[in-house]
């Protein structure tokens, strides 16, 4: 598979969209995309469900997945995904069938990282923590989740999710905006 990166500029160039036409479709800056397309800069799932859909591809066109309808994910079949210089990983959880309207992911954070940018989308959100200490910025105000606690709230706030910890994070999260 070619990288993120590299896919991202593929299509855009073969549709002959320009980073400032894409910058308008997505609402992300002209200077972020570009050093997206160039690797060197991190993204976060929304960014870059913002990008597939403004290049109307779908979002597993990103990704190394399989197409065939399927109801369960054996253990040996989950892999992880990570996006080229994230500090965050994700393994997708659920089956792959027509009209489902759940994502449930696996999100690992390395220590003592946050998200650069709050997100907003439409849906809502549910994330259980496993492991470490998870803090969610929800419209300014931080909520502190340690192992065993859990979070539900609409995605239309602006919403962040940092590791203050030494220890990786890890989180079942639950959205109802498909991402793969």
């Amino acid at each position: 598979m070619i990288g993120i990166s590299k896919e991202i500029r593929k299509i855009r160039k073969k549709n002959n969209i320009t980073l400032k036409e894409l910058s308008e479709k997505t609402g992300l800056s002209v200077s972020f995309l570009s050093q997206v397309e160039r690797g060197l800069s991190s993204m976060t799932i929304t960014s870059l469900k913002k990008i597939a859909d403004a290049l109307n591809v779908p979002m597993k066109r990103f990704f190394d997945e399989e197409s065939d309808l399927c109801f369960i994910r054996k253990k040996s079949e989950q892999k992880f995904i990570r996006i080229e210089r994230s500090n965050m990983q994700y393994k997708r959880l659920s089956g792959i069938f027509e009209g489902r309207k759940l994502e449930p992911i696996l999100l690992v954070k390395k220590p003592n990282s946050g998200d650069t940018e709050e997100i907003t989308h439409e849906g809502e959100e549910f994330h259980y923590v496993l492991q470490g200490e998870a803090v969610y910025t929800i419209e300014g105000k931080e909520y502190i989740l340690k192992e065993g606690e859990s979070i539900h709230f609409p995605s239309t706030l602006p919403h962040a999710l940092s590791n203050n910890s030494d220890i990786e994070l890890k989180v079942i999260s639950v959205i109802t905006q498909l991402v793969f």
